[in-house]
């Protein structure tokens, strides 16, 4: 195939290799067209040659990234029923799940992530291990250490530090243990509070965006100035609070009474998101709001984020319909960094990989990597999303 007749049509020949460009689900995008017959099955691409690349035992260690990616892929279970999904899952959660639960002494948030998996496994499997595992981290909340206005320290050893990606590592398990085991009065209240002191301390109502983290004493050196924040807007950590706000509203029942600021940062977001999405790609810079920065790059994972969250704002009534499309071009500029690479695996190229707090120039040279776990459990989360006519994937 020529390329020109792509170029003219806004499409690269990746797109067209992508095979789901032009397959954008009618789930919460007004207008799009639903996938048409024989398109690829991105999401099962994507787990099939995870599992290929890796077995349980070689996937990696107790960390945030694998549960991230394992919750996508449970996902994908949840919509297909292909049961070696699930055992391939279960067979590493057992790596460190036993009967007895887990040994972590859950330091920091980002150590809770993978037990958002803890009450999703009891509930598939009826074994009291993952109960056992998941109350272990329950327990775990009411002694862990707190800012003045109530927000879970990034780590036990980040005295007074509140990282925008914290709240999705802790608060959506914290809330759907509380709607799984019948403890709805604590986990809800106290996971929202913790999106809304968050989102307060680390958002720029003049960009509509969030800068990465906050300290509130302004004892570290990237938090100096006025806010006591730090300077930029990283896109995955404004990407993991907006994830986080999606999935408690999935849980917190109507008429709750912080339901309507988790709406409210979810309008923020949307708003945000539409303003810095690059026309010409669809998707969103390593730092948003500098795309003319001549070494600023266009980041998977988080334009898969936003993509996740906009569609999902749209399909709940969170934000109007004009908000769609955005969906919608973000989803093409997504699945644009998606191709059949060696062997017959799939790929997802230039995701950021694991990011600290730090300037221009740090940002700018993380490593732009291949099937980073950041940006494979993002895309599952938004192609289950997006990717299927009619479908809604939720945390239950």
């Amino acid at each position: 195939m020529s390329s020109a007749p792509l170029r003219a049509a806004g499409l690269s020949r990746r797109t067209v290799l992508a095979g789901t460009a032009g397959a954008l689900g009618s789930l919460a995008v007004p207008g799009a067209a639903a996938a048409t017959p024989g398109s690829v099955d991105w999401s099962r691409a994507v787990v099939d040659s995870t599992m290929k690349r890796y077995t349980p035992a070689t996937l990696g260690g107790w960390g945030y990234t694998r549960g991230l990616y394992l919750y996508g892929q449970y996902l994908v279970y949840r919509r297909t029923g292909e049961r070696r999904y699930l055992d391939y899952i279960l067979a590493w959660y057992d790596r460190f799940v036993t009967e007895s639960g887990i040994s972590n002494g859950f330091t920091d948030l980002d150590a809770m992530r993978s037990g958002q998996m803890f009450p999703l496994l009891y509930t598939a499997t009826g074994q009291a291990k993952y109960r056992t595992a998941a109350d272990q981290l329950r327990r775990r909340f009411p002694t862990y250490p707190r800012t003045s206005d109530g927000g879970m320290f990034h780590a036990t050893s980040k005295t007074g530090q509140l990282w925008a990606d914290g709240v999705y590592m802790a608060q959506p398990f914290l809330a759907l243990y509380g709607k799984t085991f019948g403890d709805p009065g604590y986990c809800y209240e106290e996971a929202a509070k913790n999106v809304v002191v968050y989102f307060d301390q680390l958002k720029e109502p003049a960009k509509g965006l969030l800068y990465h983290a906050y300290d509130e004493d302004g004892s570290e050196s990237w938090a100096s100035g006025e806010g006591r924040h730090s300077k930029y807007h990283w896109a995955r950590a404004i990407g993991w609070l907006g994830m986080a706000s999606i999935d408690l509203l999935e849980i917190l029942p109507e008429g709750h009474p912080r339901r309507r600021r988790l709406v409210d940062v979810v309008k923020f977001l949307a708003a945000g998101y539409t303003r810095w999405q690059d026309r010409a790609s669809g998707r969103w810079f390593q730092i948003v709001d500098r795309g003319g920065d001549k070494d600023n790059w266009l980041e998977t994972s988080a334009s898969a984020m936003y993509t996740f969250l906009l569609s999902r704002a749209v399909q709940r009534g969170y934000v109007g319909t004009e908000y769609g499309p955005v969906a919608a071009k973000g989803y093409r500029g997504v699945l644009s960094q998606v191709s059949t690479g060696s062997g017959g695996l799939a790929d997802i190229e230039n995701i950021s990989e694991g990011t600290n707090i730090g300037d221009t120039t740090y940002y700018y040279g993380r490593k732009r990597n291949t099937n980073d776990f950041h940006g494979l459990g993002a895309f599952l989360i938004m192609n289950e999303q997006l990717g299927f006519s009619g479908r809604c994937r939720v945390l239950t």
